[in-house]
């Protein structure tokens, strides 16, 4: 049986101690991240907030962010960035569009294929760029539609040229530190 945002929303409401996604008429109950996964996505969106803002060109989310897909999914990345002219105010709801930029930051019990066909689901939708973070192998993934992934580890800039020109953070700065 293909559930619906609205089943989604019934069971959210019943749970709301819970995080869910809707993926492909499917209900899917989001766990907790490891604390690595969620400090690298944190670091990103951090990195990204303080270009974006002070520049006016968008909004960044982290994981807690739905937003409705054409298709009627039910997502929320890891991290978002939707263009000023997409999103001109945040709405108290899901936003109604594809993210111009998602990433998705594997953690110690996610595939790596999923987290794959997560990103390739965005690019599908609409995405500019989708980014898979893999901490666990120090490699970030890039795709662009129409492109062959790019894949960039330590001692590599992550640029975002096409959306955010100037922005670059040295993957080596996305991993948590150790004191």
């Amino acid at each position: 049986m293909s559930r619906t945002i609205t089943d989604l929303e019934k069971l959210q409401s019943e749970h709301p101690d819970l995080q869910f996604e809707l993926w492909d008429g499917e209900i899917i109950i989001m766990s907790p991240s490891d604390y690595a996964s969620d400090e690298v996505g944190s670091t990103l969106v951090a990195r990204l907030f303080n270009w974006v803002r002070p520049r006016g060109l968008g909004r960044v989310t982290g994981s807690s962010a739905g937003f409705t897909m054409p298709n009627g999914d039910l997502v929320a990345p890891d991290v978002a960035f939707v263009t000023a002219e997409k999103l001109r105010q945040s709405p108290r709801s899901y936003a109604n569009l594809v993210p111009d930029l998602v990433v998705e930051v594997k953690s110690s019990t996610d595939s790596v294929k999923r987290q794959k066909a997560k990103v390739e689901r965005f690019m599908e939708l609409g995405a500019q760029v989708g980014i898979m973070i893999d901490p666990d192998k120090h490699t970030v993934t890039i795709y662009r539609p129409g492109a062959e992934p790019i894949i960039l580890g330590d001692g590599d800039t992550l640029t975002i040229p096409q959306l955010l020109p100037g922005w670059e953070i040295q993957v080596t700065d996305l991993w948590p530190l150790v004191f």
